[in-house]
């Protein structure tokens, strides 16, 4: 194991799923973000499908999604050297034969795969919109991952929606102060939203991540917006069904 990190890298443990993922502090971790959409995106089981991550980091949803389906899955990530992470995650897991990472622009996600053939797009994207003080992060790793530098919302949802066949399914996870914005990006793409779930840190707090599922082409009919999932109890200890998406359920 150790001779697949480099000096800054450490493995990370995520124990419900018994995967091991490469993470950097210096370059990438992932955020309880990733975990939360790999549990609210609904893959097929079975080996027939094409499931494709956008902005897919370090690797992490990829690797997730591996355990609820036997269908192929491909990460797109810009960065170099997130790419190489999770290259190399996929190998310490031996799941060479099912995922798989392409170092480039999602822009450009046309070239590699083939338009309207996706079962399930995921992407968990930059969140923040580019700024003077964004593109003056000292940490260009952290700032592509935060801010839309290098994409956004309107191209992040023109190439969802290219790369799904009809009624194939998006998975977004991002912040509740765009949601008007997300909604009225998806509806311009031919991405009709139809769940929606907020996630707050605690009872009583303000919601600071939403979860969206769109269909494309699908009907204007039949939005839903689920039960609310709270991470965090009064003592901040992980309520049971975020402890189970980290950990496994205690009977498992």
């Amino acid at each position: 194991m150790d001779q697949l990190l480099q000096s800054d890298e450490r493995v990370d443990r995520i124990i419900s799923q018994n995967l091991d993922i490469i993470q950097s502090p210096s370059v990438f971790s992932f955020s309880l973000d990733a975990i939360l959409l790999a549990d609210f995106a609904q893959v097929p089981k079975h080996h027939k499908g094409k499931i494709i991550d956008l902005c897919a980091g370090n690797g992490v949803i990829g690797l997730i999604l591996s355990q609820k389906t036997k269908s192929p899955i491909i990460g797109i990530e810009l960065q170099k050297r997130l790419a190489n992470m999770a290259e190399r995650s996929i190998q310490m897991n031996h799941l060479e034969p099912q995922v798989s990472i392409i170092n480039g622009a999602i822009g450009d996600a046309a070239d590699w795969i083939k338009k309207d053939s996706v079962d399930v797009v995921t992407c968990n994207p930059p969140y923040f919109a580019a700024t003077e003080k964004s593109t003056r992060n000292p940490n260009q790793h952290l700032a592509i991952a935060r801010h839309e530098l290098h994409t956004n919302l309107d191209e992040v949802m023109k190439v969802t929606s290219g790369l799904l066949k009809m009624n194939g399914k998006a998975y977004f996870v991002h912040r509740p102060d765009r949601l008007l914005e997300i909604l009225e990006t998806m509806k311009a793409n031919r991405l009709a939203p139809k769940k929606l779930r907020f996630v707050y840190p605690k009872i009583g707090k303000e919601a600071n991540t939403i979860l969206i599922e769109g269909i494309k082409d699908g009907k204007d009919t039949g939005f839903r917006v689920l039960p609310p999932l709270i991470v965090y109890d009064d003592g901040n200890q992980y309520l049971p069904e975020v402890s189970a998406m980290l950990f496994g359920k205690e009977n498992d």
